[in-house]
């Protein structure tokens, strides 16, 4: 084995791949975009980055940036276990600090922080870039809109001149956005790699990836027969109000007139107050749907109750007479225990795994907080099962829980680990034997993401679990379709990056 070799690299710590070499060569050179799977060493390239950066210039600092907090630890560790650079010398900086704590911590060789506090600091005059000598974005399809990147890859590009290394596993599929990206951060080139790539494959393990279908049951189909009537109601309303065309109205279209809506009445428009209001009927109603298809009768029951006694507005949705009954034969399923054919599935699966190899490590995702609270308690019943849950900081998770879980889960106290969608996005995850998605994604990013936590280290299974002739079924093969214009479009960019103009 190879390993890089670089005085400011602890010897023997960091393997030398050719890929990464490759992409390090031009991210020394111009800022790069670096497009990289889940588990092929985004980190290592940005180690090595940082190392030739000061070794040329010893007076240069280094900013890397992550999108939480966790991330921001985790690459703090990282640097830690492979550079040769004083511990002193390393810096975490966090808006839990006080600004005035903060300001005095900018002077080290490395700091690590999130994009909020940084530009915070900089608006407010404390952070001057001129020193920084390389920035690092992780997680860099962040950089659009309001979010703090763009501003501050800005400040740096003007202040600084330094280099620009951001680092994703997937930016999205929409050309318009991956170019908004590398604008917003002064990208010159993007380096990209696929699990097909043939100087990556010998570093990736195969993975099995097969998708298992359930039936829905006459019951949950009465439930989601009555609110697609009440969903298709409200459609032909916006229709008649002229505010849509389209034969076929995706959420994510809903979502944009609701935007629109809401701008129009902040521009002083009355007629916009009915629109609007429909429109977030209609959004509620077909929430209500991917919930009773996908997920099941406690997670609407609880979605329910939560309409029943919210605003005035979720309490009229709640009277009319199609999610009135909705509502009550979702309660009558709810008391009878009803569970949605997923959770079955996915106690026999696991149940099946366990007992071939007790010392499997598994990993469930799902999109809600109350899906996983459901699945984690069935398969507390499994046996040799272990399950624990890990969710956001805004699901009710502390950062110190989430390091808990995860020290926990290496231990061996845990053998199943349960996760919303913070488990998806950089967060050091042990690599596993098994990946369950309860749902399948729409969104290439996330759904890339997920399958990068199997096949690290050894063979892995992907299993996704769809409710056959639903919206389950719609956005597995978004999510593909997706996923396939993402690349031919990366690729697109790549060899016709004469300029962004």
């Amino acid at each position: 084995m190879d390993y890089v070799n670089h005085k400011l690299i602890k010897p023997k710590s960091l393997q030398s791949r050719s890929y990464q070499q490759t992409i390090l060569a031009t991210a020394t050179k111009k800022n790069t975009l670096c497009i990289l799977p889940t588990g092929l060493g985004k980190t290592n390239i940005a180690i090595m980055l940082a190392a030739h950066v000061l070794e040329k210039n010893q007076d240069s600092r280094v900013l890397f940036l992550a999108p939480t907090r966790p991330l921001v630890q985790q690459h703090y560790k990282s640097f830690g276990r492979f550079m040769n650079i004083p511990a002193g010398e390393m810096q975490i900086i966090m808006g839990t600090m006080k600004p005035h704590e903060r300001e005095k911590l900018y002077d080290k060789t490395i700091v690590f922080a999130t994009p909020q506090s940084v530009l915070n600091d900089i608006e407010a005059g404390r952070l001057l870039l001129d020193g920084f000598g390389l920035l690092i974005i992780d997680e860099i399809h962040h950089a659009v809109g309001r979010y703090a990147y763009p501003q501050i890859a800005k400040t740096f590009n003007e202040q600084s001149g330094g280099r620009v290394l951001g680092l994703t596993a997937s930016p999205g599929e929409d050309r318009e956005k991956i170019m908004d990206i590398c604008r917003n951060c002064g990208i010159e080139e993007v380096e990209i790699r696929t699990e097909k790539g043939e100087d990556v494959m010998p570093y990736l393990k195969e993975k099995e990836i097969a998708w298992v279908g359930v039936e829905l049951p006459e019951s949950f189909k009465k439930i989601a027969g009555i609110l697609e009537k009440a969903y298709q109601k409200k459609l032909e309303r916006l229709r008649r109000m002229g505010y849509i065309r389209s034969p076929r109205i995706s959420k994510k279209m809903l979502l944009k007139l609701q935007a629109e809506l809401s701008s129009s009445i902040k521009n002083g428009s009355n007629k916009a107050f009915g629109g609007i209001s429909v429109t977030a009927q209609a959004i509620k109603v077909e929430h209500a749907l991917v919930l009773i298809e996908t997920q099941g009768i406690g997670v609407l029951e609880k979605y329910w109750k939560k309409m029943r006694s919210g605003t005035k507005a979720d309490r009229r949705l709640a009277s009319e007479m199609e999610v009135s009954n909705a509502m009550w034969l979702t309660h009558e399923l709810f008391e009878a225990g009803s569970k949605h054919p997923k959770i079955g599935k996915l106690c026999s699966l696991i149940s099946e795994q366990l007992a071939k190899n007790s010392d499997s490590k598994i990993i469930v995702f799902a999109n809600y907080r109350d899906s996983v609270n459901e699945i984690v308690s069935a398969l507390s019943c499994v046996d040799n099962a272990k399950p624990v849950e890990f969710v956001g900081q805004r699901e009710g998770m502390t950062q110190k829980e989430q390091t808990k879980r995860l020290d926990d889960f290496r231990s061996g106290k845990y053998n199943i680990i349960v996760c919303t969608s913070v488990g998806e996005e950089g967060i050091d995850i042990p690599a596993m034997d098994m990946a369950f998605f309860y749902e399948p994604v729409p969104s290439a990013i996330r759904s890339i993401q997920r399958r990068g936590r199997v096949g690290r280290a050894k063979i892995g299974r992907i299993i996704m679990l769809i409710t056959k002739n639903t919206r389950d079924e719609a956005y597995y093969w978004a999510a593909k379709n997706k996923e396939k214009r993402m690349h031919k479009t990366i690729y697109g960019i790549k060899h016709g990056f004469g300029g962004l103009g």
